[in-house]
């Protein structure tokens, strides 16, 4: 068994994980020398040294001396079947160090990038996308945070009776008076595909019937087309179709009714080459939504 004494950060150095590097390295230097169990005591007003103890996997014992200090904390780790990434891992640590680490490079390029972006948020975009890892928001179109409203969900979809994307839209539309909203698809969606093969993936399922609905509503197009292309296409049409919604909500009618200046495009991603596809359906008013919506099915014939 051995000890380790308590650590120290300045406070000019801390929130760069120093000291949780420092606790790894004592750890690692008892385990490599064969000690079956690291003790140690800290204090209830230590909260940032408690946390990161407990953080790796340090557990409350009995006290093991006397101490004149009644509320003292006495902590065991286990080193037997300790492993540094075990709690690293767990505790998704190394997320934080990126973040850190990204932090730092924001400074860089601009020490006041966070005091700006704390104090604004005039985005003049809602997003609407696909809840796929592979499609961020911000960086596919070169925004920085602050400068683009996010909605995501599976397949990108609109609809009536989802309270939470309508939010959103009125939050985006009637606070933060963007300017364009944006439905992005992409291709390879897991979830059209999904739709496409009547695929039984599990509550999704449930969901998944609107981008089935789209399919149904375009059968006669998506029955001409090879097998291999069908995927995108209803990737395509699931775009131009919930841009359609978008425009009967309540939210967007009303804003052009005021006389609001706001845009709806559809827009699908390409994984492969990273760029956008804009299928020409772009609409700024009620009176060109049957108009547009038709030209664009057209320019996918």
């Amino acid at each position: 068994v051995c000890e380790m004494k308590r650590l120290y950060v300045e406070p000019s150095l801390r929130r760069h994980g120093i000291g949780r590097k420092l606790a790894l390295a004592v750890i690692e230097a008892a385990h490599d020398l064969n000690y079956k169990r690291i003790l140690l005591d800290t204090l209830p007003a230590m909260r940032v040294a408690l946390k990161l103890y407990r953080e790796l996997g340090f557990q409350e014992v009995p006290a093991y001396y006397l101490t004149p200090i009644e509320s003292t904390i006495f902590l065991s780790l286990e080193l037997e079947n300790w492993s540094a990434a075990k709690p690293i891992s767990q505790k998704l640590l190394h997320l934080f160090d990126y973040n850190r680490a990204w932090a730092r490079q924001m400074r860089e390029v601009d020490p006041s990038f966070f005091s700006k972006l704390a104090n604004l948020q005039t985005p003049e975009y809602l997003w609407i996308g696909c809840s796929d890892s592979r499609v961020p928001a911000n960086q596919i179109v070169g925004l920085l945070p602050g400068e683009v409203f996010v909605h995501r969900n599976v397949a990108n979809i609109v609809v009536h009776t989802d309270l939470n994307c309508l939010s959103v839209v009125q939050y985006a539309v009637d606070v933060l008076k963007v300017k364009h909203i944006i439905v992005v698809g992409h291709y390879g969606c897991g979830g059209v595909a999904a739709a496409l093969q009547r695929q039984r993936v599990g509550l999704v399922d449930l969901w998944l019937r609107h981008v089935q609905d789209v399919q149904g509503k375009h059968s006669a197009m998506m029955e001409s087309l090879p097998a291999d292309r069908r995927h995108a296409r209803l990737c395509e049409l699931n775009v131009l179709e919930q841009v359609v919604n978008l425009a009967h909500t309540i939210v967007v009618q009303d804003a052009w009714k005021r006389g609001q200046a706001l845009t709806l495009h559809g827009w699908v991603y390409g994984l492969k080459d990273g760029l956008m596809n804009d299928l020409r359906l772009t609409v700024s008013g009620p009176e060109e939504l049957a108009a547009r919506y038709t030209a664009a099915l057209e320019a996918l014939q």
